[in-house]
């Protein structure tokens, strides 16, 4: 059952993911959380280092989507200037959004990444879905209410999964 929360991978941050790794692993699409994945979530715009990571990914044909539960004003003025596509009010960790952008991107499972800051909606979503995932840091510890309290059950699969050697990052 705890699996279902377990990352394939776990970085610092999207700059660690390059897309050469990527393609190595037959990767051809990204599906990404916005908020703390990306930029914190208090930031409107994407910053020059994320509108350069778009870029590079864009370079080497890797497809990406922004999937986020947050509101159509948030993602939509995020990601209309990236000319990325989106997904607002996703509620991940429900497998629908993440079923939708597979088909938009027309990939396989296995040419699909997912990557998030958060255990309980990004990870579980895309391993849900049958996809590979990958956990970034938190960009803030800052939170939203909602997300403040998954924080607190993340914290405790994360120590059970820890416990177990599931995990051997550090957070």
């Amino acid at each position: 059952m705890l699996s279902r929360f377990l990352p394939n991978e776990y970085v610092k941050s999207i700059f660690d993911i390059q897309p050469e790794t990527l393609k190595e692993k037959g990767i051809r699409g990204i599906i990404t959380d916005l908020d703390n994945t990306l930029v914190a979530w208090d930031v409107e715009h994407a910053t020059p280092e994320v509108i350069e990571w778009f870029k590079l990914m864009k370079e080497h044909d890797i497809k990406i989507t922004i999937i986020s539960n947050n509101n159509v004003n948030r993602v939509k003025v995020f990601s209309e200037p990236l000319d990325t596509p989106y997904i607002y009010s996703a509620r991940k960790p429900l497998k629908r959004a993440f079923k939708k952008v597979q088909k938009n991107l027309n990939l396989k499972k296995e040419e699909i990444v997912v990557i998030g800051d958060q255990v309980l909606t990004d990870v579980l979503g895309g391993n849900s879905a049958g996809l590979y995932t990958i956990l970034v840091v938190p960009i803030v510890q800052t939170d939203g209410k909602i997300t403040r309290i998954n924080r607190k059950i993340e914290r405790i699969i994360l120590k059970k999964l820890r416990n177990q050697g599931k995990i051997s990052w550090e957070e």
